[in-house]
């Protein structure tokens, strides 16, 4: 649970480390307006992705499913800058699916989350394991940091790709494959 008070407590300090009048008009509200963004942006903290993968439906379609382009925004444990890109997922259902906006819900628990782009990928790919129990499942996310983009070696639009591979995707080449030249199209 967001602790607002002490967001705000902690912007005006920041604030006036960096040199600022936290009294000037247009910061006055400012540490309120950060406390409200962080309560949005860290939402995942306090959700589990089962909330959304609990509802399945049963399918006779045992064949790969596959979920693409889904547009995150996460925000790196280590310097507290935002990095935003893609996810995409496939499986491979044993009896059930899940609507395919749970998909898009589970990227968003995890997104909205401090961490690292390799922690968030493996947390969607076990979280899909443990509650969907497919007989696979593959997830890739693709991502431009900030951290990378506007401080430090600064080099805009570079990507970090990221991608795990839990049952028949870890285990079958051909379906990881298959998978790459889907998310390619």
């Amino acid at each position: 649970m967001v602790n607002k008070e002490k967001i705000e407590q902690a912007v005006r300090l920041l604030l006036e480390g960096i040199g600022e009048d936290c009294d000037r008009e247009g910061l006055k509200e400012t540490p309120g307006r950060v406390a409200r963004m962080y309560e949005e942006i860290f939402a995942g903290m306090d959700q589990s992705a089962g909330e959304h993968l609990s509802k399945t439906f049963t399918a006779e379609n045992n064949e790969m499913i596959v979920e693409k382009d889904i547009s995150f925004y996460s925000t790196c444990e280590h310097h507290l800058m935002p990095f935003y890109g893609k996810v995409h997922i496939a499986y491979i259902p044993d009896g059930k699916v899940v609507g395919i906006s749970k998909l898009a819900r589970t990227v968003e628990v995890f997104a909205r989350r401090l961490q690292i782009q390799e922690k968030m990928t493996a947390q969607i790919a076990d979280a899909i394991m443990e509650d969907l129990q497919p007989k696979g499942v593959i997830v890739m996310a693709q991502a431009e940091h900030m951290c990378m983009t506007m401080r430090g070696v600064k080099k805009p639009g570079s990507q970090t790709v990221t991608m795990v591979a839990r049952g028949l995707f870890k285990e079958n080449e051909n379906m990881r494959n298959m998978f790459l030249n889907l998310v390619d199209r």
